[in-house]
């Protein structure tokens, strides 16, 4: 009977001798470079532009053309590499790896097969045990290497014409490929890991990395053997433009797999697709015949020679050179270091800090609450993931399309704070403000009559009440607390009630 991949995620990830199958994945992303133009041409890069209205004659590959290096792109990779742990190589070189598509017009790509611009990183990434949020293990994966390329246009399939569209706008688009050694054995792991890089690359601004854009694509490279034994026959799972859909694909496969063999069958060496309405992975074609690319040293692009401060000649113009330590110096705090010191700074939980960083825009939000509230950073990060949080996720919304601003929940958390209002109140109110109609915490405050009741003898009454219904039992006292709350619709301080009725029950 096989093991659940699950099992090889969630206890010490070490594979022991009694698992009968071990998995192994390995993966390689195209992340689009964020840049105004090609990699090789001036032709901007806009998404959702219409069909072929940004395509450069070399886009096209039109004869006589030639391509001309991105700047930014190089220093874009450059600034990846080392984010990821890289050695940057000052001299790379551009290949061209040939085959025919449709929406390949010059019938060959421009990449860096033989000596890529980044080599032998890694990244470090976290995951939950037995999705505990308490319980992170952290893991690093092997990063073979970062090369340049150039993106291909698209096809677009009418099958009810029978017809294929090309658009070229985005033929020549640069890209980052990620070349991620097999250390990863789940579904779990591999999407932990482009998590991680997708974080990267946004905060260093190398790559917007929209999966839904088609700006973070990632193909999984998925075996399973027994242990001791080398490798099985892998497939290739390719184009996966969701981070959800990479674990079920990369999970699915692992199972099949598994399937396949303990019925005799054999593993082919395919390339498939994950269909993610039917939850599963699909043949998409055989590469039992190893396919020659035919790579030869591109003639129309000198070697790639990058500096840094000690070989960079004197007499050179800085502008038309790019500088590795130059970037080095200016790199951004990573992911890793924006947890740690939010971590540090407003002394919140570990596994908090992860969760305020995997949602987009949610640090910055907490932190602009933190600077408008006087409520100590421990309890508005319950607020900000129990409340905000959940009802982003209920009503499918990013941080962004909250309706409810910085400014609004840190009002409310003042006035919590302050003690205008009880917690039970407050969930009213930021109820109310989650509606969007404009109103601030204090108009819903009096509109609805949430204030706290401050007169003491109004409070000795209605506890007085609540006693005789219940005979004075000194056994419920949280029960006559809560029925106080009851009675005056959560306006009453817990704190001063529980006084009251203590005194009222020693008389």
């Amino acid at each position: 009977m096989s093991v659940s991949v699950l099992q090889y995620c969630s206890t010490t990830f070490a594979i022991t001798l009694l698992a009968p199958w071990v998995p192994v994945v390995g993966l390689e992303i195209h992340a689009q470079i964020s840049s105004n133009s090609k990699l090789f041409s001036g032709s901007q890069v806009q998404f959702a532009a219409p069909p072929n209205s940004l395509v450069s004659f070399f886009d096209a590959s039109l004869p006589g053309t030639l391509p001309v290096l991105n700047r930014r792109c190089v220093e874009a990779a450059v600034m990846t590499g080392l984010a990821l742990n890289c050695s940057i190589n000052k001299k790379s070189l551009f290949d061209r790896k040939h085959y025919f598509y449709a929406d390949l017009p010059a019938g060959y790509q421009i990449t860096q097969q033989r000596v890529p611009i980044a080599v032998n990183g890694s990244l470090s990434y976290s995951l939950c045990i037995d999705n505990k949020m308490s319980q992170m293990v952290t893991k690093t994966v092997r990063i073979k290497q970062i090369q340049l390329e150039q993106d291909s246009g698209k096809s677009l399939h009418d099958d009810t014409r029978s017809q294929t569209l090309v658009d070229l706008n985005r033929a020549g688009v640069g890209l980052m490929e990620v070349v991620m050694e097999p250390d990863m054995c789940c579904g779990e792991e591999a999407a932990a890991a482009v998590r991680e890089l997708q974080l990267i690359l946004q905060t260093l601004g190398s790559s917007q990395a929209v999966m839904s854009e088609g700006q973070l694509r990632v193909d999984a490279n998925v075996s399973v053997h027994h242990p001791g034994e080398p490798y099985g026959v892998r497939t290739e799972v390719k184009n996966i433009n969701s981070i959800r859909f990479l674990a079920k694909a990369v999970d699915y496969e692992i199972q099949r797999q598994i399937k396949e063999l303990e019925s005799g069958r054999t593993i082919l060496n395919e390339t498939r697709a994950f269909d993610s309405k039917l939850g599963c992975t699909v043949p998409m074609r055989d590469k039992e015949g190893k396919q020659d690319y035919r790579f030869m040293p591109e003639p129309n692009l000198p070697p790639l020679i990058l500096y840094d401060a000690k070989s960079l000649p004197a007499n050179m113009n800085h502008q038309q050179v790019v500088n590795i330590d130059w970037i080095h110096e200016r790199l951004p705090d990573l992911p890793s270091v924006k947890r740690a010191k939010l971590v540090e700074r407003y002394g919140i939980l570990p596994e908090h800090s992860f969760t305020l960083l995997n949602e987009d825009g949610l640090s910055e939000f907490f932190e602009d609450v933190i600077k408008q509230t006087q409520m100590k950073p421990k309890k508005v990060i319950g607020w900000i993931l129990k409340d905000l949080l959940s009802y982003l996720k209920k009503h499918s919304l990013t941080v962004k399309e909250s309706p409810v601003s910085s400014f609004l929940l840190a009002d409310l958390l003042n006035r919590l704070e302050e003690k205008e209002i009880s917690s039970t109140a407050a969930k009213q109110v930021f109820a109310e403000l989650w509606k969007g109609e404009g109103k601030t915490p204090l108009e819903i405050v009096k509109e609805k009559k949430l204030q706290l009741i401050q007169d003491q003898k109004d409070l000795e009454q209605i506890c007085q009440t609540v006693m005789a219904i219940k005979a004075g039992n000194r056994k419920v006292l949280n029960k006559l607390i809560g029925l106080v709350q009851r009675e005056t619709q959560g306006r009453s301080n817990p704190v001063l009630v529980k006084q009251l009725l203590e005194k009222k029950l020693s008389e």
